[in-house]
Order: C-alpha cells, then sequence, then structure tokens
C-alpha cells in the first residue's frame, strides 16, 4: 500500500471549497449538512489536518477513519470530535454510493479567541489524540443535539450583533457539555468495552511487576499505563472512576499492594527488601502506603499469617 499525503486545510472556506460547498457565510463558523458534501478524488490516497475543530453527527456511515495511529471506532457511535492539528484518513467501506445524513459543526479557533471557550475547550477529554470511541446516541439525546445545533446555525444566519458571537458561544458550551454527559453514560452502558480495557489494564501491570521493572524502572506512571493501552491519561482515568471509582494512580497502588501481600505472606524476604523490589528507595514510603492502604503496617501484616 503506497503512502498517504497528508493534506492541511487551513480555512473553513477551503474546506467548503474542497467538498463543492458554496462560500460560508462566517468565515470562522459552518454547519455542514452531511448529504450535501461531494467525495473529494483523492481521498483514499490522502490523510488530512484541520487547522479547526470539527464536531459531527452522522448516520448511514459506510466507511472507517483512522485518528492519529488507529482506527475510530464507529460499531455503536455516531458522534465524533476531532480537534485542530490532528490527523485522520477515511476509507469508504461500500461501492455503493454513501446515504449518509447529519451535520458537522466547523469551528475555528480565533473565533472563539479571548472568550470563557478558549479556556475550557482544552478540557473536554473526547477532542484528546487518543480517545477513539465513537459517541453513541440514542434518539432523545440526539433530539437534543440537534435542537442546539439549529440554535447555533440559526444565530449566524441572523443579522449579526453585538450580541452573536457570546450567544453562540453559549450553545456550543452547551453542546459539549451535554456531549461530555452522553459519554459518561456511555462508560457505564457499554460495560463490554470498557472491561476489555480493564482486562487489558491488569495484564499491563501484571507483566510489569512480573518482569521486575519496578526494581529498574520504579512505578509504572499514569502516562505509561494509559500510552500501552492506547488511550490518553485523561480517558482512563475517567473510566475508571465511573467503574471503579478510583482514580489510575490509586489502581496502580491497589495492584502493588496486592503484589506486597504475596511477597509479605509467601516469602521470608525483610520489609527492606521487599520495597526495593517493589521500586521504593526507602522502605519507610513503602510503609506508609502499605499502611494508608490496608490499616497495617507490612510487619503487622506478616505477622497475621504466623
Amino acid at each position: 500500500m503506497e503512502k498517504r499525503v497528508t493534506q492541511r486545510i487551513k480555512t473553513i472556506s477551503e474546506f467548503h471549497r474542497l467538498r463543492g460547498l458554496p462560500k460560508p457565510e462566517n468565515p470562522l463558523i459552518s454547519v455542514v449538512d452531511f448529504s450535501k458534501l461531494q467525495r473529494p478524488l483523492n481521498i483514499h490516497e490522502t490523510s488530512w489536518v484541520l487547522d479547526f475543530y470539527q464536531i459531527s453527527i452522522k448516520r448511514g456511515m459506510n466507511f472507517k477513519m483512522k485518528y492519529g495511529q488507529q482506527d475510530y471506532d464507529f460499531d455503536e457511535g455516531v458522534m465524533f470530535f476531532l480537534a485542530p492539528n490532528q490527523v485522520f484518513s477515511i476509507e469508504h467501506t461500500a461501492d455503493s454510493p454513501m446515504k449518509q445524513s447529519g451535520y458537522m459543526l466547523l469551528l475555528h479557533p480565533d473565533f472563539f479567541w479571548n472568550t470563557s471557550l478558549a479556556k475550557s475547550i482544552s478540557q473536554y477529554e473526547f477532542f484528546d489524540y487518543t480517545v477513539n470511541e465513537a459517541l453513541f446516541l440514542s434518539e432523545k439525546e440526539e433530539i437534543i443535539l440537534n435542537g442546539i445545533i439549529a440554535n447555533i446555525e440559526q444565530e449566524y444566519h441572523a443579522n449579526i450583533d453585538k450580541f452573536s458571537q457570546n450567544i453562540i458561544i453559549s450553545h456550543i458550551e452547551t453542546l459539549l457539555n451535554y456531549a461530555e454527559r452522553f459519554y459518561e453514560r456511555q462508560f457505564i452502558t457499554r460495560k463490554i468495552n470498557n472491561h476489555v480495557i480493564l482486562s487489558r489494564l491488569e495484564d499491563v501491570l501484571k507483566n510489569y511487576f512480573r518482569k521486575d521493572d519496578l526494581i529498574t524502572k520504579g512505578l509504572p506512571s499514569v502516562q505509561f499505563v494509559a500510552d500501552e493501552l492506547n488511550v490518553s491519561p485523561n480517558y482512563l482515568s475517567r473510566l475508571l472512576k465511573t467503574l471503579t471509582g478510583q482514580s489510575t494512580q490509586q489502581f496502580i497502588h491497589d495492584k502493588l499492594i496486592e503484589k506486597a501481600k504475596e511477597k509479605l505472606s509467601t516469602t521470608s524476604l525483610t520489609i527492606s527488601e521487599i520495597a526495593y523490589q517493589l521500586g521504593f528507595e526507602h522502605p519507610q514510603s513503602f510503609n506508609k502506603l502499605f499502611k494508608s492502604k490496608t490499616q497495617y503496617s507490612p510487619l503487622a501484616f506478616r505477622q497475621t499469617f504466623n
């Protein structure tokens, strides 16, 4: 397979020209009807980079999208999010013409520069490069979001006045807050998929402990674990908080304590030796963590087995 050429789309106006759309009414924001898009001739040979945000709800998808270095999961999802400077590519999976419907909101950062949204948009984890799960929407949820998009479109189609920008930004923030709520619901309802991540996390930590990486590298960081699972640290932490009530760091510590209990109950190693094998430079640090998790000192825990 030939390497794809990467094409950067710098402006929303350029996007409109590329996809056969009329010039946007506002060069910094546009709501696009998916059914009116033309497919670029070079779509299969090109990777794309946008200089603006894209928020999409789409029905009738017959394509796969690679986002960053991995496939975007559309198995159940219909809503997805792209941030500026992120590489993606599209591969259509059906020969028949696309019967797609829905919309995409194109939003240039200059539109909300020096506003509350400029400060908060980076906090929405679904824009993270390594989040690759589309958002499934119930019919009721989709109606809510479609209504917000209609309000945005109506506002920038109307006569622009000094209130227009703030009103549109308020609608966008509402849209993103609803999306965050619906992702939270998805964490709970898509238990099978999320339990796969939990299972893989267990395997990552078991392998790390088994290879004695604790001695040479110390306790695995949240970033390391997230990289191994191909998700963002924020995504992983939020998932674990929803499913287990723990942060990633707390989860790692609990697995470490399980390993410590095993060594304390099945070996004759000293407390200092166990602390060293578990990646602690100082036994006091190990003692403090162990007691905070079990209410016992390591020595007192070992004595319960005698």
